[in-house]
């Protein structure tokens, strides 16, 4: 190899004793090689500064170094932390993320998914819930040669597909809590129907009120869609009842700042006349006045071991599928003074 010239593939077939197809498996992490010729062949490929061409690889993949975010999710700040989760993890590299909204209603959706895949050549695919949730959408993907992590509020896959986290117990601990400090009267803002999430974190919030004692009144439970719009719709509903609620469980921190709103609009002071907790911790719970005490979804360090499970899955290997939620304790919830 000439001075100042770039080593090639071929260099590194010729100095490692290997093929050139055999140096394309090592360079693709392909499992068909035993370990001391993958080693030695990167020890090569150290040593040259030898840099593959990403074209190259895609055609010898037949696939773009590109990682789909597949979603058909309403929460938009959730939608931009699973975004920037990605986003550090591929920053640097080869990868690069297309954002592709989908409607989950549509009769054409396993058609237009894996039609997309291919049109695109994706190299991976992360859905988010609920599309994450439909077992034959990632089945289609997986038979077209698309790597696959599904996200989710519960186990859905095995652990090398798969980040998840325990909304449902998360919930019942900010409803034990609430309880602890005294309210009685606790209302519910669920989530939509169809997402798993939303039912997930409605079994936690009966779970919490069972295990403190006190009855869910359904009369104190109403029904969003993840939106701000839908939380003030069910803020203005619960508390318009003969008998309010002191606090409120509201199943996203969207529909928990609408709720504050339909407190406002009351003439009611959060926390002192109405206690509010919500879920997920995105920049909104931060943002608004009082700062909002929610259930942290730790979305961001979800995605980026989503994205570390479909570029690198041999390094992700020890990385965790299973993420724990805590409770972030601000201002809008205090102690319940009769």
């Amino acid at each position: 190899m000439a001075k100042g010239q770039k080593p090639t593939i071929n260099d590194v077939a010729r100095l490692s004793g290997v093929s050139k197809k055999t140096v394309s498996r090592v360079i693709n992490k392909s499992p068909l090689l035993n370990q001391a010729t993958r080693e030695k062949v990167e020890s090569v490929i150290a040593d040259l500064e030898y840099v593959p061409n990403p074209q190259a690889r895609a055609l010898a993949l037949r696939r773009n170094f590109l990682i789909g975010l597949i979603h058909d999710n309403p929460n938009a700040q959730m939608v931009l932390g699973v975004q920037e989760g990605i986003l550090d993890t591929i920053r640097n590299t080869e990868f690069a993320l297309v954002v592709r909204p989908v409607d989950r209603h549509s009769p054409t959706l396993l058609e237009d998914i894996p039609r997309f895949i291919e049109q695109q050549r994706l190299y991976g695919v992360m859905l988010l819930p609920p599309l994450s949730e439909n077992d034959e959408l990632a089945r289609l993907c997986r038979e077209l040669g698309c790597t696959v992590v599904r996200m989710g509020s519960a186990r859905l896959d095995d652990d090398a597909h798969l980040v998840a986290s325990n909304d449902q117990q998360a919930v019942s601990e900010a409803v034990a809590w609430l309880a602890e400090l005294g309210h009685r009267r606790i209302g519910f803002v669920a989530g939509p129907e169809g997402f798993r999430s939303a039912r997930e974190r409605e079994l936690g919030f009966l779970q919490g009120m069972a295990q403190a004692g006190l009855v869910a009144d359904p009369e104190l439970s109403a029904r969003g869609n993840y939106r701000f719009e839908s939380g003030h719709a069910a803020g203005r509903q619960l508390l318009s009842v003969d008998s309010p609620p002191s606090a409120i469980f509201s199943s996203n921190d969207e529909m928990a700042a609408g709720v504050l709103h339909a407190a406002r609009e009351r003439g009611m002071s959060v926390p002192e006349d109405l206690s509010i907790i919500g879920f997920d911790d995105t920049a909104i719970a931060a943002h608004i006045w009082p700062p909002l005490t929610t259930v942290r979804w730790p979305i961001r360090a979800m995605a980026r071991t989503a994205a570390l499970k479909l570029t690198r899955p041999e390094t992700a290997a020890s990385e965790p599928s299973f993420f724990l939620s805590d409770l972030i304790r601000r201002a809008s919830a205090i102690e319940y003074m009769p």
